[in-house]
């Protein structure tokens, strides 16, 4: 029988992974909603309450930064959640769309 040689280690191993690789990882996706002709302002806030669980005073806000500026990130997250997010907004007759955080 012979006797095993020890096992290699890369040195690589241990060492933090390139920045790139980090920035990917870490960068979360969004949940865009944007002004729409159709849906009245306190139907949004509704939708805001109901969905996400904010507070009157911050889906307000929310519903005021799609009205006055034509969109507002609505929630952050990985993409599987944020393309929950979208569809459901879509379900709630509001115009949504996901992109990564900048």
């Amino acid at each position: 029988m012979s006797a095993a040689s020890p096992t290699e280690v890369d040195p690589g191993l241990g060492t933090t992974p390139e920045h790139d690789d980090l920035t990917v990882l870490a960068t979360p996706w969004v949940t865009i909603v944007w002004n729409d002709p159709i849906n009245t302002m306190d139907y949004v806030v509704f939708v805001f309450q109901k969905h996400f669980g904010y507070a009157k005073k911050k889906a307000s806000k929310l519903m005021l930064e799609v009205h006055e500026d034509g969109r507002s990130v609505v929630s952050t997250g990985s993409r599987e959640e944020m393309e929950r997010d979208v569809q459901a907004m879509h379900e709630y007759g509001l115009w949504a769309t996901l992109s990564k955080s900048e």
